[in-house]
């Protein structure tokens, strides 16, 4: 057959089995019951993205299944064989759907199935921020498990996201390896339709972030072309429904690389490569993906997609743990003659002979020089070190400062992994990314416990309290300017983050000394200083100044922005907030949620249907998304009465805030344990229960002026 036809035929199989099936299910269950995926705003992402219905329950989609009959003409055009693609693909979600009927998980370990808004909400900053580069779909079984096992592994080691569908999953299994969220190599499932949840995270990042209107499916696949870095690997032998899948992959602008000997290839889309071990050269080199190389001379993997590994005691070679023993991370500044460049020492017993198992001290100190260098610049690359640890295959590290804890992995000491290589990393890592401010670069590594006490209590200790001092003097009218932040353009093309002291970028990762720092780094790049010499309104904190900066960043999209409000032209969100935060009526306050509560609020809506609201660059009155650390700052909703109006937030969110939120509190309103005052899920998610708890606690927002 010819590729039309192998299409239709596909596009015809798939149609069948998702007719019979939505048939079955009416029979079993009627018309009336309710069908969504879990965790999402958008019920059918893919249907709603590409129609902008909202499918809720089986008679609706046995009409949608209608609508998806109407695109698979059978004229002899390329548009015909894309339409049905995309057909074919709505039936595969069709059949995921039913799936999870009832509450069912239908998918248990290694495979994820369909993904939560949350999760691609997460993907969004290292998406805008290249540490995820791509997203690699790789569908069918390779011709030997180490061939799988190897192209997965190049793709990991790139930093490419690596999604899974059907006998891959169960050869890299066999090979040894070990996948999950955390690791950025998800196992979908291993029918061929599991492919669809890969598409509904193109589709969804185009709703989040975006703001393309459902139902604008030209918009919509332009938006996946351009934006979407991602791409198919397809393992022959193909049949026709494989092929019907690559034809909708295709019309969304992901290439479609396969071994199958004699397929009708398409220029840049359909693509034979008959050498296994050339994939991934080939499909990188079709989605223009360029890989950014560090060269670090350590025995084992140094890649983004290891950030999330986590390393269990029984497979722990040693451990560094600052809360049970001492242990430091530091930056320092120092004269370009005090510092010998890429010198690494260890002061004490290296990793080899240390007792297996054992809990130890550790402290490095980094010592930087530079003529560009400052000291403002040394917490920014300091909370780095987190990132830069953590993507060494086989080693693990948390917390900061004096509290860091680190693990080696037996697998990374077998592979030749000592302590020596944390200090190639660092090296390494800190000359890459701060090369215009650090011209050398020295780094000691101490375990002798005598040492570790003394750089920890007489040198890290102070230089931390002397820090925070400093940053407890930067507000926003202590400083003469503030910055942009653009990153996120590269999904959400009209938003633009205002950076002060006293708020940091929405996404939680960007804070007024970073955007100062990436600022000296690159002048031309996302954060740009922005003047604050025009107030407009104090109340609101709205700046001419910064009006002009957000015209010209949004390219016109956005004209008049505040600071303080979120009543009043308050700040677009991008989509991978941490946050958001909305006004609740009954209480005269406002809730917030965090992506990682996946339950209800008050306001009757999850966090993925409130975030829906707020995405993609637009201002929504009564709604803001917005960083964790955001919440306890004495510039908080300022215009309508700050922190005061806080009714609700999950346990969880509370516990992380509740230091500095209560501390706040304190400061600007004399009440003690403020936090003591928030509801949260455990004591309402009902307004008008939550009002009852609010009064009895005496709540202050009770007695504030109505925001509405």
């Amino acid at each position: 057959m010819t590729l039309f036809e192998t299409v239709f035929s596909g596009n015809d199989a798939v149609y069948g089995l998702t007719e019979g099936a939505i048939n079955a299910a009416i029979e079993q269950h009627g018309a009336d019951k309710a069908v969504s995926f879990p965790n999402t705003a958008y019920c059918l992402p893919c249907y709603y993205a590409v129609t902008g219905v909202k499918v809720k329950t089986l008679g609706e989609l046995k009409e949608a299944l209608g609508v998806v009959k109407t695109l698979m003409t059978r004229e002899m055009r390329l548009n015909d064989v894309f339409m049905s693609g995309v057909a074919t693909a709505l039936c595969a979600e069709f059949i995921e759907v039913l799936k999870y009927i009832d509450g069912a998980e239908p998918y248990t370990e290694p495979c994820y199935g369909h993904l939560a808004d949350a999760v691609i909400r997460e993907l969004g900053v290292p998406l805008v921020t290249g540490d995820i580069p791509g997203v690699a779909v790789i569908l069918g079984s390779a011709p030997t498990k180490e061939e799988a096992a190897a192209l997965v592994k190049s793709y990991q080691a790139q930093g490419i996201l690596v999604t899974l569908v059907g006998g891959v999953i169960d050869q890299v299994a066999e090979a040894g390896m070990k996948t999950g969220a955390n690791l950025r190599v998800i196992p979908l499932g291993k029918d061929v339709t599991s492919v669809i949840h890969v598409v509904s995270v193109a589709l969804r990042a185009a709703l989040i972030f975006g703001n393309v209107t459902p139902g604008d499916a030209a918009n919509l696949m332009k938006y996946t072309f351009e934006r979407v870095p991602a791409f198919v690997n397809a393992f022959a032998p193909l049949d026709d429904v494989i092929v019907a899948c690559g034809a909708g992959a295709i019309a969304l602008g992901f290439p479609v690389i396969t071994n199958q000997e004699g397929v009708s290839t398409v220029p840049k889309s359909l693509i034979l490569q008959p050498d296994v071990s050339k994939f991934n050269a080939t499909s990188l080199e079709a989605r223009d993906i360029k890989i950014k190389i560090t060269n670090i001379d350590i025995p084992v993997a140094f890649a983004s997609a290891f950030e999330g590994e986590i390393i269990r005691r029984g497979d722990m070679q040693v451990e560094f743990d600052g809360s049970r023993v001492d242990c430091a991370e530091l930056v320092q500044s120092a004269e370009a003659t005090e510092i010998e460049d890429h010198k690494i020492t260890v002061i004490g017993p290296e990793a080899d002979e240390m007792e297996l198992g054992s809990k130890n001290s550790i402290a490095y100190v980094v010592k930087v020089a530079g003529k560009n260098m400052q000291s403002d610049f040394e917490p920014v690359i300091e909370r780095k070190f987190h990132n830069y640890i953590n993507c060494i295959e086989g080693v693990y590290h948390t917390g900061q400062r004096d509290m860091q804890r680190i693990r080696i992995s037996k697998d990374a000491f077998n592979a030749g992994f000592r302590l020596k290589h944390i200090g190639e990393v660092l090296y390494a890592s800190v000359k890459n990314e701060f090369d215009a401010v650090v011209d050398k670069c020295e780094v000691v590594i101490y375990t002798d416990p005598a040492e570790c006490k003394r750089i920890r209590h007489e040198v890290a200790v102070p230089t931390f309290n002397k820090r925070d001092d400093r940053l407890k003097s930067l507000t926003d009218e202590s400083v003469d300017v503030y910055y942009s932040c653009i990153l996120c353009q590269a999904f959400s093309p009209s938003h633009v983050c205002v950076v002060t002291p006293e708020r940091l970028g929405l996404c939680g990762a960007v804070s007024w000394l970073d955007a100062k720092a990436t600022n000296e780094l690159d002048p031309n790049g996302p954060c740009q200083v922005i003047t604050k010499e025009k107030c407009i309104d104090e109340r609101i904190g709205e700046y001419e100044d910064v009006n002009e900066a957000v015209r010209k960043f949004s390219q016109g999209a956005l004209e008049e922005v505040s600071l303080y409000s979120i009543m009043e032209k308050p700040m677009t969100s991008c989509g991978c907030f941490e946050c958001i935060c909305g006004i609740e009526p009954f209480s005269n306050g406002v809730v917030i949620t965090n992506r990682e509560y996946a339950g209800m609020t008050p306001l009757g809506m999850t966090f993925p249907e409130l975030a829906s609201m707020t995405g993609g660059g637009v201002q929504t009155p009564g709604f803001m998304g917005h960083g964790k650390h955001f919440i306890g700052s004495k510039k908080f909703m300022k215009a309508e009465g700050g922190i005061e109006r806080i009714v609700w937030m999950p346990k969880e969110l509370k516990e992380f805030v509740a230091e500095r939120l209560n501390q706040t509190a304190k400061e600007l309103y004399g009440i003690d344990n403020f936090t003591d005052m928030v509801g949260d899920e455990t004591i309402a998610t009902d307004p008008e229960e939550l009002v009852a708890f609010l009064t009895e606690k005496g709540h202050p927002a009770l007695g504030l002026d109505p925001m509405m």
